[in-house]
């Protein structure tokens, strides 16, 4: 099962490989990372997203990220209502032939060109990771050049309880 976990960490170096090093000595299989500043001055978050069998080990590893000096806060968000986001950028073998072919099947993923060559456009598309990978997946029937993914990152959603009445509307 994957699990998206959120840390806090003071930004300073050495963090990344501490925090790194300890998911690898549990043996944990990161399947992204992402790590960038945060709202608060001097401080980074980290999002991961990692693969694991035996629900015990994650509690395990929350409590051992939370014991780390440069570590201030770390969630498990997986069960949580979160917004989750991820950039790809992909280059695609496109002859000026195919390419409004290609234009018409990437419309309802509201992906934009960013750069075209003679044979080739690159196309940048933001979305969840199944988002992305649907993507992938139809465009890798006209050729991938190249492909490039910043990993997810997510947090949770401000959720609101509104307890208005019901508002019936005369015509």
């Amino acid at each position: 099962m994957k699990r998206v976990i959120t840390v806090t960490v003071i930004n300073q170096s050495g963090v990344l490989n501490r925090v790194t090093g300890l998911l690898m000595k549990r043996q944990f299989n990161i399947e992204s990372i992402t790590v960038g500043h945060s709202e608060q001055t001097g401080m980074s978050k980290m999002t991961f997203i990692v693969h694991v069998e035996d629900e015990q080990k994650i509690e395990q590893l929350v409590k051992q990220l939370q014991k780390q000096i440069d570590v201030i806060k770390v969630n498990d968000i997986t069960d949580k209502a979160i917004v989750m986001r991820e950039l790809a950028l992909v280059k695609v073998v496109s002859p000026p032939h195919a390419r409004s072919e290609i234009n018409s099947i990437i419309e309802p993923f509201r992906a934009t060109v960013i750069d075209s060559g003679k044979n080739v456009v690159t196309y940048q598309v933001t979305g969840a990771p199944e988002k992305i990978e649907a993507f992938i997946d139809l465009v890798k029937p006209y050729g991938i050049k190249e492909l490039s993914r910043t990993g997810a990152t997510a947090f949770t959603r401000e959720i609101q309880k509104v307890n208005t009445p019901q508002l019936s509307i005369l015509k």
